[in-house]
């Protein structure tokens, strides 16, 4: 766990009572969100809870973190019920020493199931629960939703279809287009796995697509810890947050998972985006979202999506044929809204 940083001890103490805000979230988009509200929690005393990722691990140099072991109930569906179970003991132990320590007075959960243990035993020990449904839901809410959401005193969707499922939920879209001229790049394509797990189809469809020719800038690929390597391409299993973002400020092209995470950081900086969507059926993922989260990107004319090598090289043309789109998520609407819960809440007496 790493200690606080001087950026937390020397902030200014913000008007009011400051709460312990315990910040759950898994590795990916899940944390991300969180970090886009940042003016809600900064003003508190708050520690993350979050699993042992790259990106988490950039997070835990500056901010107080415990990290836990990765668990998700698709672990199961995709033939590993022994490794996903003993997963999950080690992160129910790693999630009470967590919030024993801590006694956050609030939890401000954006899934998934690796800090649903945290969430749980943090209600348990009194915490009020906020939990913000992942901005890659669409249609039907998550698993982890579906768990946390009755033992939730506030919850939050970001799709207004959502509200069939949770009536009671405060609704913010976050996503915006960006009206912008587009930033100058190099050319150069980024291949990015994201933070989970390896995801060799992609790889190798980029691989194969820069050897045939179709790909003729220079290429990085974050392949993911044991992905494959294909040759003449670079090849990096994972990247630090600062070094990310470094990769999407130059690169001209995108060929990502399809992760909101990874599609908003994407689009934030102005590249042409490609999303290959992790899909159930193959067993590449724990569920289909991924492909229900690019199909509404697509639909928007955000990004080309490709689930095949020809489909890639068709993509390739299609986003270097029309202007490159910078969209972002603005959480000020869901911010506001935290912010109005928070001070209606008082902190509770530690010994």
């Amino acid at each position: 766990m790493q200690d606080p940083g001087s950026d937390q001890t020397a902030k200014a103490a913000a008007p009011g009572p400051r709460l312990r805000i315990c910040l759950a979230a898994s590795g990916g988009g899940h944390v991300r969100q969180l970090l886009d509200l940042e003016p809600v929690w900064s003003k508190h005393d708050y520690f993350f809870l979050t699993e042992d990722t790259a990106l988490s691990q950039s997070l835990g140099e500056r901010h107080r973190a415990h990290f836990v072991t990765h668990v998700a109930l698709g672990q199961a569906r995709l033939g590993s019920p022994v490794r996903m179970a003993l997963a999950g003991v080690r992160n129910f132990f790693q999630s009470a020493r967590a919030i024993l320590r801590e006694r956050p007075d609030v939890v401000i959960s954006t899934g998934a199931g690796a800090v649903y243990f945290g969430v749980l035993l943090a209600r348990l020990a009194g915490a009020r629960i906020v939990v913000v449904e992942s901005f890659a839901r669409f249609d039907h809410p998550s698993e982890f939703a579906r768990m946390a959401g009755p033992i939730a005193h506030h919850k939050v969707v970001q799709s207004k279809a959502l509200q069939a499922f949770w009536p009671d939920a405060a609704v913010f879209d976050p996503l915006r287009l960006l009206d912008a001229p587009p930033p100058l790049k190099t050319p150069f394509l980024f291949a990015t796995v994201g933070a989970t797990l390896p995801f060799d189809r992609l790889v190798e469809m980029v691989g194969a697509a820069k050897a045939s020719g179709h790909i003729h800038e220079r290429v990085l690929v974050q392949t993911g810890v044991g992905g494959l390597r294909p040759d003449g391409v670079e090849v990096v299993e994972t990247l630090p947050f600062d070094g990310m973002q470094k990769a999407l400020r130059e690169a001209d092209i995108v060929v990502c998972h399809g992760g909101t995470g990874s599609l908003i950081t994407a689009l934030r900086q102005g590249c042409r985006v490609i999303a290959v969507p992790r899909l159930f059926e193959r067993g590449e993922h724990y569920d289909g979202h991924q492909a229900e989260i690019t199909r509404a990107f697509e639909e928007r004319g955000l990004i080309a999506v490709a689930n095949s090598p020809e489909e890639l090289v068709s993509a390739l043309r299609t986003v270097r044929g029309r202007p490159p789109v910078s969209a972002t998520t603005d959480p000020a609407g869901l911010i506001a809204h935290l912010d109005e819960i928070l001070a209606g809440l008082r902190p509770r007496r530690r010994r």
